[in-house]
């Protein structure tokens, strides 16, 4: 039934298709059909506005017009299918908005390839989903289920000589900065992930510099809140990429 309310409007000349406001929406409707913004259906937004602040162009915004009435249960239906790797956003124009899961390599297929030939390029990527960035991942990517997540310093991938066979194998990753992103979200989000993606274990890897190691404070608070316990190891490297320390909390 249609009724006057409150919902997203999107300007689709300012939208430059950058999917930022994707991961932001929580009812999940929102999603970047090429190139730019589309809702995927009117009863899935709740007319709230959580996504305008992520809009970096200002193409959202909240209007009030005759629209289908705000559903719940097809908003938790539609998380439900997503978690399950069904109903995916079908993003195109902006693939850093599209979920997308690899096959991952095997730990004996990791075993049996030298570092030497994985340092210069001869192995395989260990990487088995997208996006990586924190701001692009939304807490209820199915890749999250469960998962040994590694919360990377965007720096550490281009100082760790051998990242992907030290780090990333096994893992799910989630890379940012902590120093020129916002603190406040990257709480918010890993409180969602931490208190409903039942992680097997999280692992922080940060560079020595000060303004990395307030991704330490930001996992910490998002366990705080989130009032879940998760194994965490804090590995720190140098800016030439040796590991200098290795704790778990």
């Amino acid at each position: 039934m249609k009724v006057m309310r409150k919902i997203i409007e999107i300007d689709e000349e300012l939208c430059n298709g950058c999917g930022l406001c994707v991961p932001d929406c929580a009812e999940g409707s929102l999603v970047i059909v090429d190139g730019k913004a589309k809702m995927i259906s009117d009863k899935l937004c709740d007319g709230l506005g959580a996504c305008l602040g992520s809009c970096p162009t200002g193409a959202l915004k909240i209007i009030e017009r005759e629209a289908e009435d705000f559903d719940e249960e097809a908003v938790e239906k539609h998380l439900a299918n997503q978690k399950a790797g069904v109903d995916l956003p079908k993003a195109s124009g902006c693939p850093s908005a599209q979920l997308k899961t690899f096959a991952p390599q095997t730990s004996c297929k990791t075993a049996n390839k030298p570092k030497m030939q994985m340092a210069a390029g001869g192995g395989t990527s260990s990487l088995t989903h997208w996006p990586v960035q924190i701001r692009l991942v939304p807490p209820t990517a199915p890749f999250l289920q469960g998962a040994d997540l590694l919360v990377a310093a965007d720096c550490c991938a281009v100082s760790a000589p051998n990242f992907q066979l030290d780090y990333l194998t096994g893992k799910v990753v989630m890379m940012g900065c902590p120093k020129f992103d916002d603190a406040e979200s990257y709480v918010q989000r890993f409180t969602e992930i931490i208190a409903n993606c039942n992680l097997n274990s999280l692992t922080i890897l940060v560079m020595e510099v000060p303004c990395c190691s307030s991704m330490n404070g930001i996992i910490k608070q998002a366990i705080e809140r989130s009032g879940t316990n998760v194994p965490v190891e804090q590995i720190t490297i140098s800016t030439q990429g040796a590991e200098i320390e290795r704790k778990t909390w």
